[in-house]
């Protein structure tokens, strides 16, 4: 454990210092299209209003990512409020591994492609086609199959999940298509590689914090078995079921790949199986259904015997997967450590879709607890349905225990996540994001009063933007419009910075009330920790106020 906080003997309160994070809620950057300024939050104009408050940084190098031009997510926002520091995260890790040729001179590599040719067996890759650098980057998928090639491997399958988030809803043959051409490119009389398979990301696979295992249970089917509707490419897949549903690519149906009528990709025993997406939360439930001896969570049919990889390793704790191709970033010294051992007590909630962002990411990438005498966590299962459906989400419930334990006097720190801002706003549904922003605000509104009531400081702030920008733009900033008249939907997070807001109940002049400007949101753990009374570690970024 690290040393405990000395005290700053500036500030105390009688009541908890509460850290409110609006997932997916930036300032946006055009009038067109922002879901939150076009919502009615009467309490959040009147904390602004009331209160100081400036702009953070939530993406590029303020998080931690290759470049200003890559927006931040919901992992790498977490990391940098959990940790008070930026740390070079997946996507850079990634990037620069292959850009060194150290993952391919690393031990698993190695493993995992002596094993496809020692066997004349296949090598596959799962993950997300596209090049929204979130949770993958195509890039890093055509670099390895170059190198596969090159290492000798003379199959390779590709088991591809459509984006329709990170990028634009209906994009995905501006990656397949190409992808495809490429893999063409490289086929020769040695080497045979193809797409087997794929399906919406919000379908298939790609499930989280155990909210839906059956979308698991259908991706295994699809990529694993090969089970499923059947096409001749990707390509007559994507057309025939989007025509079809009408959905966008993040809820199209699984598709598996044929020739003659056969799966041209089961996975199969003695295969080799690289999980290509870096980050960790919608990778760790499909590792378990590859690694683990008994699955309770669905019936595999066949589980075959692979050599089986991640990017990276998704979860510290559990050392999931076994093995992987990138070292994770190193994050220690979290904040929640530094309290444990300052002996704060602490209290997280949200609900399933946002539940391990307030306690793993927020932990650095770990999945238990520093102190269970200490801290507590609470989830609200989520609904499974599709979020426009239900856009106000369980944020009346999260705010229900939020004020409860407010005034209970057993914490002094507690955070939570509402996920509307972010769930809702990948769904691409204005209306339904406007509708988010308000049912948010009204709870915003209950906490508010009983944080005050009970003595405390609210914090309010975000891990990233998403529902303000819910159009796409042109460059000259005018919206995009479909054919219909209907503006183009935007459903990827945004560049744009998010809000801090300091509620204090008790101020009397322990600092300024002119918050410094120009920092990212790993400046908000050093901030709570001296509205808590501590300071904070030498090595933190910047508090947002400066003490008097």
């Amino acid at each position: 454990m690290v040393e405990a906080l000395a005290k700053n003997g500036k500030i105390t309160r009688k009541g908890p210092v509460v850290l409110v994070i609006m997932d997916g809620v930036g300032f946006g950057k055009y009038k067109e299209g922002d879901g939150v300024a076009s919502a009615m939050t009467r309490n959040l104009d009147g904390l602004y209003k009331n209160n100081p408050w400036t702009k953070l940084k939530a993406h590029g190098y303020a998080v931690g990512l290759p470049s200003d031009d890559d927006m931040g997510n919901s992992e790498v926002g977490h990391n940098a409020m959990g940790c008070g520091r930026v740390f070079a995260q997946g996507a850079k890790l990634v990037a620069n591994s292959i850009a060194s040729k150290a993952m391919f001179e690393g031990n698993t590599w190695k493993k995992l492609t002596e094993n496809n040719k020692k066997k004349a067996s296949t090598l596959h890759f799962i993950g997300l086609l596209s090049d929204g650098n979130v949770h993958s980057h195509i890039d890093n998928l055509k670099a390895m199959i170059i190198q596969a090639k090159a290492d000798g491997v003379s199959k390779v399958r590709i088991h591809a999940m459509l984006d329709g988030r990170d990028v634009g809803e209906v994009s995905a043959l501006e990656y397949f298509d190409p992808f495809d051409e490429f893999l063409a490119s490289l086929n020769d009389a040695s080497f045979d590689a193809r797409i087997a398979s794929g399906g919406g990301r919000m379908v298939i696979t790609m499930d989280r914090y155990n909210a839906n295992w059956d979308m698991v249970r259908k991706g295994w089917e699809t990529h694993v078995l090969g089970e499923g509707r059947k096409f001749t490419s990707a390509h007559e897949a994507i057309e025939t079921l989007r025509l079809e549903t009408k959905a966008i690519d993040q809820d199209l149906p699984p598709f598996v790949i044929a020739q003659d009528g056969k799966p041209v990709g089961t996975i199969e025993d003695g295969d080799s199986v690289i999980l290509f997406n870096f980050r960790g939360d919608r990778a760790l439930e499909i590792t378990k259904a590859f690694e683990a001896d008994q699955l309770s969570e669905f019936d595999r049919k066949r589980h075959p015997q692979v050599e089986y990889a991640g990017m990276m390793e998704y979860d510290g704790d559990l050392h999931a997967p076994k093995q992987y191709l990138v070292q994770p970033p190193a994050i220690d010294k979290t904040m929640a450590e530094y309290l444990c051992s300052s002996k704060v007590r602490q209290f997280s909630i949200s609900e399933t879709q946002k539940f391990g962002h307030v306690t793993y990411f927020f932990n650095g990438n770990k999945s238990g607890k520093f102190d269970a005498k200490l801290e507590e966590y609470v989830e609200i299962p989520s609904d499974i349905l599709p979020f426009e459906q239900r856009p106000w989400m369980k944020c009346a419930e999260i705010a229900d225990r939020v004020i409860q334990e407010a005034g209970s006097g057993k914490w002094d720190f507690i955070k939570l996540n509402f996920p509307n801002g972010d769930m809702v706003g990948h769904t691409g549904n204005f209306e339904a994001v406007v509708c988010s922003m308000e049912a948010m605000d009204l709870q915003i509104g209950r906490i508010h009063q009983a944080v005050m009531a009970a003595g405390g400081v609210m914090v309010i702030t975000a891990d990233h933007g998403n529902a303000d920008d819910m159009f796409e733009h042109a460059k000259d900033g005018k919206v995009k419009y479909k054919e219909n008249g209907e503006p183009k939907s935007k459903t990827s997070h945004s560049l744009n910075p998010v809000p801090c807001i300091i509620c204090d109940s008790s101020f009397n002049g322990e600092y300024s009330l002119d918050l410094n400007e120009n920092l990212g949101i790993s400046s908000i753990p050093a901030t709570c920790m001296e509205l808590l009374g501590y300071v904070p570690p030498a090595d933190y970024d910047k508090s947002i106020i400066n003490i008097l």
